[in-house]
């Protein structure tokens, strides 16, 4: 039996430099690359899907659809301060400020075509 993922398409102008993020920053790992026009990371049972604008899921995505969107992939950290630290460190902005809830903690990023990543830890 083949393993199975959750899959998330993200729309990317750049493919090449989403493949770069998520593998570097974010421990997400090469499935498929076909870069310029597409590449397939997962993380876990997380696949993300990567088009970008030759790729056909980016060419089905109407025209008024196309801009990154409130939607985020979310993912959890045991640590969200190290995290934090180390990712500003690498070069990497952030999008918020963390913020506490009665669940966890949680921060914004972008990738470099602007869709949103939330990095959460859990309240013990």
């Amino acid at each position: 039996m083949s393993e199975q993922y959750a899959s998330v398409r993200y729309i990317v102008d750049d493919v090449q430099a989403a493949l770069a993020f998520y593998t570097t920053h974010l421990g997400f790992t090469v499935r498929m690359s076909a870069a310029p026009a597409f590449a397939d990371v997962t993380r876990g049972p997380l696949r993300l899907l990567l088009s970008g604008p030759a790729s056909s899921g980016a060419r089905a995505t109407p025209a008024g659809s196309a801009a990154a969107g409130r939607n985020r992939i979310h993912l959890v950290v045991a640590d969200l301060d190290a995290e934090i630290t180390r990712l500003t460190e690498a070069g990497v902005a952030f999008r918020s400020e963390a913020v506490s809830g009665p669940g966890g903690r949680q921060v914004l990023l972008a990738d470099p075509a602007g869709n949103l990543v939330e990095l959460f830890q859990p309240a013990h």
